[in-house]
Formats: structure tokens, C-alpha cells, sequence
């Protein structure tokens, strides 16, 4: 009994870093297309989710080398190991809602490897981890993909703007708005292809921990229908903050720029997803989108944010991991099934506080699109309007004074 009650709790928090993964990495998909108009914000997100959705079910490669490429899984008990992957998910949920918080376009995935290995270290030192694994398959991409993200989007934005080169900026968006809103379902596409597989990977580990599962046997339709909804759920929320970041911050995307980031990142992460990698999407849309910004000669990176980005990338791996290891630490106190309660609920509470801290500079689609370098008053006095209104929001107004009634003179009789 003790077991299924430690399975349920690890299914449920695997689905809710689905969910967190859904709406942080929406602006993979839909960032250029939103910051250049070629779709309305809303629609966008929709569009998005409806083809994560429709991904999920069309590849398990990935999901295979999550649930077992990583963790060596001799000689470990089944709550112990159920329990490193709470630990591990509650790193990867925590490090997702922080980046979301601040705007990065940090890895989901990463986030959960670290997390993942971070437990497991706790849990069972150094040898406890298959290294060759993490090599091969988490930071050789890692350091690869951008890479090859931005000389394919380099190469795609330059090979365009040649062609087009007489085109007006009129006629720029109108002949490339259905050119961007192919290439950003595609990135749809391809994104719940790798995605929604990590979390399935998760859930299939705890399973064959729980002693549900062969290591061997195929994948539960109700995992894959489950982890397709949660990821799907999640894009539609929209993640705004980092779209804001991804479609405005970095650089000003044009159409043509837009749609070469977006091909080069779905050619990318579709191969990845066939040859079972469990490529980062948010490395290889944040390289499409400088690489194409670079090619532009009229357009203007923003090191300093794509130099926060990059700090958060490698830290990623680290701090995620040094939370699922604090976790673990902090629920070996209590024992499985006690611990496994501590930590969900130590989880809800950083993830309550980190929400309640993003609502005094809310981003949603009514202003995802506006300008970037705002003049300083004006930033100023936008963020004191919203700061007005979570304080009229938490706090009661307060009721208005009836004012006293003054008696009217009398008028002295004659």
C-alpha cells in the first residue's frame, strides 16, 4: 500500500513538471511568429498546444533513453528509487518556475537530468549515475545543438534575404505569414516529439521501480495519453514571460528571420527525436533565433540578455541538481512514504511563493508584444499600475465615507 501511495505522488508530480515544461517552453514554438504578428498571441498558444498534443504520439525513442540511460537501477529498492525520481522532479519543477519567473529561456530538460542526478548522487553516490550515458546523450547535444541551430538558421536567414531582397516590409509580412505559421507547427510538431517523451520516461522508471512494469515492456497507452494532455495543457497557458524574452528581448525578428529560426529548429529537434536524443529544444530555438538575428545586418542582438540566458544554461545542470539532492536529504528524514509527503509539499510552497512573486510585473498576451528598450518612466509607471492592482486585489478596498448630511440653514420667519 505504502508503494502505490509513493507511485501515485511521483505520477502526479512527473505531470506536473509536463505541465511546467509545456508552458516554459511555448515560446520555443511560438515566440517569432507572436513577436512579428504573423499570429494573434491566443491563437498561437492553441495552435501550439493542439500540436504538442498530436506529437506526443508519434515517438517513444526518447522516452526509451530517459528511462534508462541515465540512472543505474542495480540493486536499488523500489521506494528508494521511486523516491530519487520525486526528488529529481521537484529539482527540474522548481528550476522551471524560477527561470519562468525571471524571463530565461532555460532547459526543461536539463532541468530534470540535474534533478535526476542530483537524487541519485544523495541517494547513492557518485557510481549511481551512468556517466557515459549523461556524455553522450545530455551534454554533447547540449553543447552541439545551439551550435548547429545557429549556422542552419544563419545560413537559412541569409540564403532568404538574398532571394527577397527587393521585397518591402509590407509585402515582407504578408508573403511570409503563412511561411512562419507552417514553420512554427512544425516546431509544434517536433517539440511534443522530444518533450512530452522525458516525462513519459519518468513515469515509466517509477513504474518498473514500483515492480508495474518490465524494464523491458513496451509503453502504457494511458502514460502516453496522460503525459500528451499535461504537456499539451501547459503550452496552452501560454508561458508568456519567456515568449516575451525569446520573440522580443534577443532581437527584433523580422518574417524571413522568423521562419528560418523556426525550420532550423524543427529539422533539428525532429532528427534528435528519431535518433532518440533527448535534445534540449530551448538551446536549439534560442541558437535558431541568434543565428538568424547575426545573419541580419540591420538587426541588433542583445548580448546582455543572451549573456543571462547562457549563464542560466550552465547553471542548470547544477542547480537543478543540487535541489533534487537537498530534497532527498530532507526526506530520508522522514522515510519513504513520510518524505515522499514533505517534499510535494515543500514543492507546492516555493512554486505558491514564486507565483505570487511573478503577479508585480505580470506579462500576459495583451502585452507579450510590446516593445522591449521602453524608456525608464514608462516602465516605472507601468510597474507601479500593476503593483496597484495585486495590492487592491489581496487587500479589501476600503468602503467609501457616507458623508454627513449638513442640516440646511433655516430660514427665519417674517
Amino acid at each position: 500500500m505504502q508503494e502505490t501511495v509513493i507511485l501515485a505522488i511521483v505520477v502526479v508530480v512527473a505531470l506536473a513538471f509536463d505541465f511546467t515544461n509545456g508552458f516554459h517552453d511555448t515560446a520555443n514554438a511560438m515566440a517569432p511568429s507572436v513577436a512579428t504578428g504573423a499570429l494573434k498571441p491566443k491563437p498561437a498558444v492553441a495552435l501550439s498546444a493542439t500540436l504538442n498534443l498530436v506529437g506526443a504520439f508519434l515517438s517513444i525513442e526518447v522516452a526509451r533513453t530517459v528511462g534508462s540511460g541515465i540512472v543505474d537501477l542495480t540493486g536499488v529498492d523500489g521506494e528508494s528509487l521511486m523516491l530519487i525520481v520525486l526528488c529529481g522532479l521537484t529539482g527540474a519543477i522548481v528550476w522551471n518556475v524560477l527561470t519562468w519567473l525571471f524571463g530565461l529561456p532555460s532547459s526543461s530538460s536539463h532541468a530534470l537530468f540535474g534533478g535526476l542526478i542530483g537524487a541519485t548522487i544523495a541517494a547513492l553516490g557518485l557510481t549511481g549515475v551512468l556517466w557515459g550515458g549523461v556524455a553522450q546523450k545530455i551534454l554533447i547535444p547540449a553543447l552541439l545543438a545551439p551550435v548547429i541551430a545557429g549556422l542552419v538558421a544563419f545560413c537559412g536567414t541569409w540564403l532568404v534575404q538574398r532571394v527577397t531582397a527587393g521585397l518591402s516590409e509590407r509585402r515582407e509580412r504578408t508573403d511570409f505569414r503563412w511561411g512562419q505559421i507552417g514553420a512554427a507547427s512544425l516546431m509544434s510538431l517536433a517539440h511534443g516529439t522530444n518533450d512530452a517523451q522525458k516525462t513519459m520516461g519518468v513515469i515509466f522508471l517509477a513504474l518498473v521501480a514500483h515492480g508495474t512494469l518490465d524494464p523491458e515492456a513496451d509503453m502504457p497507452l494511458w502514460v502516453r495519453v496522460v503525459c500528451a494532455v499535461a504537456i499539451a495543457a501547459g503550452t496552452y497557458m501560454g508561458g508568456w514571460r519567456v515568449i516575451r524574452t525569446l520573440g522580443k528581448g534577443i532581437v527584433d525578428i523580422s518574417p524571413r528571420q522568423g521562419m528560418s529560426a523556426d525550420f532550423s529548429s524543427a529539422s533539428i529537434i525532429l532528427t534528435s527525436s528519431h535518433l532518440g536524443l533527448p535534445l534540449s529544444t530551448t538551446h536549439v530555438a534560442s541558437g535558431s533565433v541568434i543565428g538568424s538575428g547575426v545573419a541580419r545586418t540591420d538587426a541588433k542582438v542583445r548580448w546582455s540578455v543572451a549573456r543571462r540566458m547562457l549563464i542560466a544554461w550552465l547553471i542548470t545542470l547544477p542547480a537543478a541538481g543540487a535541489v533534487g539532492a537537498l530534497c532527498f536529504g530532507i526526506a530520508s528524514i522522514f522515510g519513504h512514504l513520510g518524505g515522499s509527503i514533505v517534499v510535494t509539499l515543500l514543492l507546492l510552497a516555493a512554486c505558491l511563493v514564486m507565483w505570487l512573486r511573478s503577479r508585480a510585473s505580470h506579462v500576459g498576451h495583451h502585452n507579450v508584444t510590446e516593445e522591449w528598450d521602453q524608456p525608464k518612466a514608462e516602465r516605472k509607471r507601468e510597474i507601479d499600475r500593476e503593483l496597484s492592482a495585486v495590492a487592491s486585489g489581496i487587500a479589501p478596498l476600503a468602503k467609501p465615507r457616507k458623508r454627513k448630511k449638513r442640516p440646511k440653514p433655516r430660514t427665519e420667519d417674517r
